[in-house]
């Protein structure tokens, strides 16, 4: 359950999780069913409003070693993400995660920092130097390409394609048809969108109609 870690950062490790169940930073939350080993903790952040990440949920994984506290843990994100301080394989740069490490920090602050990270980016420290660069030079252009990459790799829609089933099967929700669109022509979330023809009465014809088609018919088989 806690490979190659000594009681003491398993006492540590377990009363900082205890605290992220109760009190976790704001958008956090430990993602169920994934903390089952003390070596790594696995959370889901929501990406903060007013950025590029705003709507997104990004899965983050700490990795615990055995000299923790007295070394840092390793933090990546695992959801990909358009970000200075994010490398492309997921590995986050940040003071807090070395250079300015104290045992005195906890799990929860290092997610707090994270979270900031999302809000201020550091492009002075950059390991993704294309999205440093790009922020630097046009930041307009930086927050389109990565509220591009929230929306294909974080945004709940996402996640229930892979969870769930393919986006094409999501983007049949929305068809206009007989289904519960996300959103009908009336604008309310949730209505039915109703056919053309629907509510309307089949076409009936008369008797006189009916026995002159009869008539006729009988009339080209004596022909």
């Amino acid at each position: 359950m806690c490979q190659n870690l000594p009681p003491s950062t398993i006492r540590r490790v377990f009363k900082e999780i205890k605290v992220l169940q109760k009190s976790p930073p704001e958008g956090t939350r430990l993602h169920n069913g994934e903390n089952e080993t003390l070596n790594e903790v696995i959370v889901e952040m929501d990406g903060p409003a007013g950025t590029p990440y705003e709507g997104g949920a990004f899965r983050i994984k700490l990795v615990i070693g055995p000299d923790y506290p007295q070394a840092p843990p390793k933090g990546y994100f695992q959801t990909r993400i358009y970000h200075p301080n994010v490398s492309a394989g997921g590995d986050i740069c940040v003071n807090t995660l070395k250079k300015d490490w104290k045992e005195s920090h906890t799990l929860s602050y290092i997610l707090a920092v994270v979270r900031c990270l999302l809000i201020e980016p550091n492009p002075e420290s950059a390991l993704n130097d294309e999205a440093g660069k790009l922020f630097m030079e046009s930041y307009d252009e930086f927050a389109d390409r990565a509220r591009l990459m929230t929306g294909v790799h974080a945004s709940r829609r996402s996640k229930a394609a892979r969870d769930g089933g393919s986006a094409c099967e999501l983007e049949e929700v929305s068809d206009v048809g007989n289904r519960v669109a996300l959103t009908g022509r009336n604008g309310k979330a949730g209505q039915p969108v109703k056919s053309k023809t629907a509510g309307k009465k089949p076409k009936v014809q008369s008797t006189a109609v009916r026995k002159q088609k009869e008539n006729k018919k009988k009339s080209m088989k004596r022909l």
